[in-house]
C-alpha cells in the first residue's frame, strides 16, 4: 500500500485539527481523526499539537488499522493497492468492529466482486453519513482508481 497516498487521503477525508474537538459521535478527537477517548495522548503533550505530533498520531493510527485488518480480514492484503486504501480508509473511519458488520460487502471484496462491494458500500448508512468521502471510496472500489489522485 502506498503510505504517502494513504496519509494524503486520510488528511483530506478526516481533516487536520491541532486542538481537541468532539467528533460526530461525541468522542474527543484531535489530529487526523485520532480518538483521544480510546487512545489518550502522552501526558506531556499540549495544545496546539505540532505537525510532527499529528504525523506521529496518524502513523500510529494507520498501523493500528492495518494490524486490525491483518488479524480480522487477512485476505485484504491480496487486493490491489487502491482497494487496500479504500478498506483502510473505511476501517479508520468506522473502526474494525463496525466495519465487520458489512458482511456482504466484505464477502464481495474477498471474492473479487468489487462492483458488488461498491454497491453495498453505496447503499449503507455509512455512505449517507460521510457523503463525498463515500462517493470517492465507492468509485475506487468499483473501478480500482482513486478519484483525484
Amino acid at each position: 500500500m502506498n503510505n504517502d497516498l494513504m496519509v494524503k487521503e486520510l488528511r483530506r477525508d478526516e481533516g487536520v485539527r491541532y486542538y481537541p474537538y468532539p467528533d460526530t459521535k461525541g468522542f474527543e478527537t484531535v489530529g487526523v481523526g485520532h480518538n483521544m477517548d480510546t487512545s489518550p495522548l502522552p501526558a506531556d503533550w499540549t495544545f496546539p499539537l505540532t505537525d510532527a505530533q499529528v504525523d506521529t498520531l496518524l502513523a500510529s493510527d494507520i498501523s493500528a488499522v492495518v494490524c486490525d485488518l491483518n488479524v480480522k480480514l487477512p485476505w485484504w492484503v491480496h487486493m490491489d493497492e487502491v482497494r487496500q486504501r479504500v478498506l483502510v480508509n473505511m476501517c479508520f473511519n468506522l473502526g474494525i468492529g463496525t466495519l465487520l458488520t458489512f458482511h456482504n460487502t466484505l464477502t464481495e471484496m474477498c471474492t473479487g466482486d468489487y462492483t458488488g462491494a461498491a454497491a453495498g458500500m453505496a447503499t449503507s448508512r455509512w455512505a449517507g453519513e460521510v457523503g463525498q468521502r463515500a462517493t470517492r471510496l465507492v468509485s475506487a472500489m468499483s473501478d480500482g482508481v482513486m478519484p483525484n489522485e
